[in-house]
């Protein structure tokens, strides 16, 4: 019950998707050169979602090495960050949608063998990030509401369970926001919910900019700090 279910089964879960249409073919790719993140808009995203939406591995310095930081990209549908508590469906189950981008940052150039953005050995995930367009900004706070609240059940668990963190708010301006909560393990939860005077080992986030919307979850174990940085860092992108 102390293990991330998320972490312990998404390899063997990520069978089910659509794997067509990759936009890199279950190949590690090598990372491409650092751009300078944009700043947001008063309105947020418009348009299409591309790959240069999608976090890169420098959001993680210094707290992992970027430069053992592969990426692959895909895109189509297929499960995305939620765990076991939540449901474990696909984004085109819990949205209706069409495909998304899907990115894996990864220290090891193995990956699953269904899915390119999932490490073959999950100890070696970084992170991973789903983001997709919606026809209109007001559809896409939709579709960030919906998805963080399949996250809301993971907050409540057995003491002894995993849990996640309270809800944290960022707003960088109008229509781009995000929300994330932090990963405790087991031994952190002693009272059914998670500790406040702890830090998080990675976490989950929810993020909209304009018609963009977008999960990430961070298995890398990362502090409150070092989450919001990476947080903002995905936000100024998407």
């Amino acid at each position: 019950a102390d293990a991330h279910p998320a972490r312990a089964g998404a390899a063997a879960a990520g069978a089910s998707q659509d794997t067509s249409a990759l936009t890199t073919p279950g190949v590690s790719v090598p990372t491409p050169a650092a751009s300078a993140p944009r700043s947001a808009s008063p309105t947020g995203a418009t348009g299409p979602v591309t790959t240069a939406n999608l976090l890169e591995p420098a959001a993680f310095g210094p707290d992992v090495g970027v430069g053992r930081i592969h990426v692959t990209d895909r895109y189509g549908d297929g499960r995305y960050a939620n765990a076991a508590c939540s449901g474990e469906k696909t984004l085109n189950q819990t949205l209706g949608g069409p495909g998304a981008h899907f990115r894996g940052l990864m220290t090891s150039p193995r990956t699953d063998a269904d899915d390119p953005t999932l490490a073959a050995d999950r100890v070696h995930q970084v992170a991973r990030e789903v983001a997709a367009e919606a026809l209109r900004p007001s559809l896409a706070q939709n579709f960030a509401e919906r998805l963080l609240l399949e996250e809301v059940p993971c907050q409540d668990e057995p003491p002894g369970h995993w849990v996640y963190g309270r809800t944290r708010a960022l707003q960088l301006a109008p229509n781009v926001t995000a929300s994330w909560m932090g990963t405790y393990e087991g031994s952190l939860n002693t009272t059914g919910t998670a500790p406040d005077d702890k830090d998080p080992c990675g976490g989950i986030a929810v993020l909209r900019s304009g018609n963009h919307y977008a999960v990430l979850e961070v298995d890398a174990c990362l502090g409150t700090a070092a989450m919001d940085r990476v947080v903002r860092a995905a936000l100024s992108r998407l």
